[in-house]
């Protein structure tokens, strides 16, 4: 697949995502501001897959959440195919950490949940459901509910939810944290064959430098909080890739120790903040 990346000049495609100076402020229970991420400026292109990887609690997640329209920036300005956002944009898939299946419906309905609520018909939206089903690899498991499946096949059924609907803008926030190391490889190759294609820009926070690389086109390294962007890297391994062979080539490891040298001082601020409040 060809990636298509945004430039300075505007001769590339517009920004599918576009974050200029954003800044989320909250307010702490006794009414003092708390400052989550600051200064956020970056551009995601369409077809483009970005990772955003910093030390814990620095504000990933809640960058996630101004792309999506779950909270409003404080300051800044946010965007989503050129519209600023103002609630949740259409057109964008999220996927959470933990599992958002609905535990009493069974694996048709809850891929075909999305496509129901937009005011499709049930015949449409089941058969839809059905070639999502089969596209993750869960056919003959329609009928299952979220308890009689894997962590794995639950997060498959996450992914066809996901992307049943076509979204433009897919942000996965730490989708596979939670997975055992095979099952977490297996996913991140499922998820790269499934967004082929698609043209959707991808934003996939993550803790493991190791999944950034695999997947992305640019890692995005984010300072302790309050987080902004410190340094921005173009993976340059060629697609498609399969996760599990590219981890032990000269160009993976060079990527790593370099994207690893410039978070490396961000975790240990956030370390010895922590220290210094248990002391």
């Amino acid at each position: 697949m060809t990636q298509m990346h945004s430039s300075a000049s505007g001769a590339g495609p517009a920004p599918a995502i576009s974050l200029s100076g954003a800044t989320k402020r909250f307010l702490t229970k006794d009414g003092t501001p708390f400052t989550a991420i600051r200064d956020v400026t970056l551009e995601v292109a369409p077809g483009e897959f970005v990772a955003v990887v910093g030390p814990t609690g620095c504000g990933k997640s809640t960058t996630l959440s101004l792309i999506s329209g779950l909270e409003g920036a404080s300051e800044g300005t946010v965007e989503v195919a050129g519209a600023a956002v103002d609630g949740i944009p259409d057109g964008v898939g999220y996927m959470f950490q933990g599992d958002a299946v609905l535990p009493w419906k069974n694996v048709l309905d809850n891929v075909a949940l999305g496509l129901r609520f937009r005011g499709m018909g049930r015949r449409e939206a089941d058969g839809l459901a059905r070639d999502w089903i089969g596209r993750v690899g869960l056919t003959g498991f329609e009928d299952r509910y979220p308890h009689q499946l894997s962590g794995g096949m639950r997060k498959r059924v996450a992914m066809a939810q996901s992307l049943i609907t076509e979204p433009s803008v897919l942000l996965l926030d730490e989708p596979f944290g939670a997975l055992d190391v095979q099952t977490r490889e297996l996913m991140q190759d499922e998820l790269l064959g499934l967004w082929s294609g698609t043209g959707a820009a991808c934003v996939f926070v993550t803790h493991d430098l190791t999944e950034a690389i695999s997947l992305a086109d640019r890692v995005v390294v984010m300072t302790a909080g309050p987080a902004t962007v410190k340094d921005v890297v173009t993976v340059d391994l060629p697609r498609p890739r399969r996760v599990e062979e590219i981890r032990l080539t000269p160009e993976f490891i060079e990527l790593y120790k370099r994207i690893w040298d410039s978070l490396r001082e961000e975790v240990e601020i956030t370390r010895a903040r922590g220290a210094s409040r248990v002391a």
